[in-house]
């Protein structure tokens, strides 16, 4: 309306002082010439089209999923939006025009066979339109504005998908917003079921053995139950560390540091105490290994372990880890009973969730069982990781 009534004065002075309230074509220009300005000025305002979807998904019942959330940033999301708004502009000024003017006109034809002084006052065009036949003419009148605006509903409600649903660029962030939680969710539950899933396949084995020999060794049950002690007291500060995790994802700070190789002595004095026979040897310089390379041979090796006290039981595990021309090389061999393992279903996740953490620093990770021995093996890269 405020650019229909100042394109209505330019209007009117360019054509020698028409009146712009009596002269439809200076209506009908001035309509025209306003729309321009509606696509400008919405091309220019990219809060436009999350007001167009929330009227459109009200008035039109367009379901929201077609429509695009958020404003349009891009040049390609203002200049459909703006398209929407000339549109829309354009059969809302039809609409009303119609609906201004068509309801007087048509009372005004149903009354014409029954008042006189009316049929007198009737402009010359009167004659097309019998005395007799007013009703039915003002009725189709009526009938003819209701059905424009039907029409014009649902010509919006087709075209609003079209024009506000999202642009190619809308469906790539959507689709990078979704693979960001699905990595984030993946990562949480690596992290849990490495750290947690560990301490309590080692609880589990040490309270087994605890109950068995608490009669007839005491002392090795309080030893066993003091391995249980600091198992679940370093389980409880690995989970403090994962749900760091979400923190970080929060802008927050973690708590407390994610273990690293650093830490890898007090791991495996602590899985020896659930009754696994370890023997580790380390070539090369593993405390110089970037901080993320660190932490996920940490959990790889971590997770190899807890597959050893899980499915093969109280057995003897060696560990090699090598640095070696820009690689970390990480080998765990321990003795399976074949048969055992392959009558075992279900499970899998932490041997996915090792092959997931050497994939993404570009490296990759194996794990099978040969001639009664299973041999998981890992390669991580160093270069290109130290960030």
């Amino acid at each position: 309306m405020p650019y229909f009534l100042l394109t209505s004065v330019i209007v009117s002075v360019a054509m020698g002082g028409a009146d712009p309230y009596r002269d439809v074509t200076v209506q009908f220009l001035a309509f025209g010439a306003a729309l321009p300005l509606v696509w400008l000025t919405t091309l220019l305002f990219a809060p436009a089209r999350p007001i167009a979807a929330s009227a459109v998904r009200t008035f039109c019942g367009v379901p929201g999923e077609l429509l695009a959330e958020g404003p349009g940033y891009s040049w390609a999301a203002r200049r459909r939006t703006a398209l929407w708004f000339v549109v829309h502009q354009t059969a809302g000024g039809i609409v009303s025009g119609m609906s201004l003017a068509a309801p007087p006109a048509a009372l005004a034809l149903m009354a014409l066979p029954f008042w006189a002084s009316l049929r007198r006052v009737w402009p010359p065009w009167r004659s097309a339109v019998p005395g007799a036949l007013g009703p039915l003419a003002g009725v189709a009148l009526l009938a003819l504005v209701a059905g424009t605006a039907w029409g014009a509903g649902k010509l919006l409600a087709r075209l609003a998908p079209v024009l506000l649903g999202p642009t190619p660029a809308d469906r790539l962030a959507a689709a990078e917003r979704r693979a960001a939680d699905l990595a984030s969710r993946n990562r949480l539950a690596r992290e849990l079921h490495d750290s947690v899933g560990h301490a309590l396949s080692a609880v589990t084995l040490q309270a087994s053995a605890a109950g068995r020999v608490l009669d007839a060794d005491p002392e090795f049950a309080r030893q066993a139950l003091a391995a249980i002690e600091e198992t679940t007291r370093e389980a409880v500060a690995e989970l403090d560390a994962v749900l760091g995790l979400l923190r970080e994802e929060d802008g927050a700070r973690p708590t407390s540091p994610a273990p690293a190789l650093d830490g890898l002595d007090a791991l495996l004095d602590r899985t020896r105490a659930a009754g696994l026979g370890i023997a580790a040897t380390v070539e090369g310089n593993v405390a110089g290994l970037p901080p993320m390379v660190s932490r996920e041979a940490y959990r790889i090796v971590q997770e190899g372990l807890s597959n050893a006290l899980r499915h093969a039981g109280p057995v003897s595990v060696t560990i090699q880890l090598r640095v070696y021309e820009g690689e970390l090389r990480l080998t765990m061999e321990n003795p399976v009973d074949t048969a055992r393992a392959a009558d075992r279903t279900g499970g899998g996740r932490g041997l996915r969730g090792i092959g997931e953490r050497a994939r993404l620093l570009g490296g990759e990770a194996t794990g099978a069982a040969h001639e009664g021995v299973w041999r998981l093996t890992a390669t991580l890269p160093i270069a290109g990781t130290a960030r």
